[in-house]
């Protein structure tokens, strides 16, 4: 009798969380469909600015804010305060942002002027278009991250994303409907991703991947001084397919603009084999994002707990 009432238990509070879940996803997509109705600059513009009042009330600002404080011991709380809040404006124009993305990216490799994107490292991506083999591709939760794979896929090169899709399913699926573009496929970040990606560069396709999420099984290594463990999946599969490895990142600009940097191929450590080290190569994807981040802390996803 009490294992049935156990298991009633489970049942109920199962559904309710379904339900929860059910409930936040249709207030999201209400929010997201609210947003359509208005011109693409007007709807980030009013999202930013309520983010900016809003943020520092969730409970997840303290998360930033105690992140924040280990990363820059040496700051002042006025000035973690105010990366905190330009995070959440950065943050709130992402979520506006996935109702635009066909507008946002305006990129014309002819164009005399550029718009809203620019792009650095047309040739980087030409040539790696041309080439015959496997690539890896990785970035950090910078700017709008979402618009490097549409750029790849602009110059014809075709890239599988590992995605690690939203706790919440219903709001996973929109988001992996969203983030599909013509040139490449999504990964969800589950068991088996690991297979699926090995198998795209066993096809000589290319593979993107972001790398600073937390990894509870991870490699120990250090972020911003703090230590971390890092997802070891990238180097191993640098290691097995002998592949290049490039870094890539997006940077707000004034005015709603953006640009997007491919930059040339990374030299990985190697072991007394020759063989990719996978806990220095983990190691040096943390510091270059922590690089990345440090020069632009106001663009990086701080109420994530990489140090939890």
């Amino acid at each position: 009798m009490l294992f049935k009432l156990k298991l009633l238990a489970f049942k109920v509070k199962l559904k309710l969380k379904q339900a929860n879940y059910w409930v936040f996803a249709q207030i999201v997509f209400f929010i997201l469909g609210a947003l359509r109705l208005l011109p693409a600059r007007a709807a980030i513009e009013f999202c930013a600015k309520f983010a900016r009042v809003v943020g520092p009330w969730v409970p997840r600002h303290k998360v930033a804010i105690n992140n924040l404080k280990a990363a820059y011991p040496e700051k002042t709380q006025a000035e973690i305060d105010a990366i905190a809040v330009e995070m959440w404006d950065s943050m709130a124009r992402l979520f506006a942002e996935y109702v635009f993305l066909d507008a946002i990216f305006d990129f014309d490799p002819h164009a005399e002027t550029p718009g809203i994107v620019e792009v650095e490292g047309i040739p980087i991506f030409e040539r790696l278009r041309d080439e015959k083999k496997p690539h890896i591709f990785f970035t950090a939760h910078t700017g709008n991250f979402e618009l490097l794979p549409i750029c790849a896929g602009a110059f014809d090169l075709n890239v599988t994303a590992l995605f690690r899709p939203p706790n919440n399913p219903y709001i996973a699926k929109r988001v992996l409907q969203a983030r599909r573009t013509g040139k490449g496929h999504l990964v969800p970040s589950k068991a088996g991703a690991a297979w699926s990606l090995a198998s795209v560069l066993n096809n000589n396709d290319n593979v993107g991947m972001l790398v600073d999420q937390k990894f509870g099984r991870g490699i120990p290594s250090t972020f911003f001084g703090q230590p971390v463990k890092t997802n070891p999946l990238l180097a191993k599969l640098a290691r097995q397919y002998d592949c290049d490895v490039y870094p890539a990142r997006c940077i707000r600009l004034p005015g709603g603009r953006f640009k997007l940097e491919l930059y040339d191929r990374m030299e990985l450590p190697r072991d007394e084999t020759g063989q990719v080290d996978v806990a220095l190569t983990a190691q040096l994807l943390n510091d270059t994002v922590e690089e990345w981040v440090r020069e632009y802390p106001g663009q990086w996803m701080w109420f994530h707990k990489r140090w939890g």
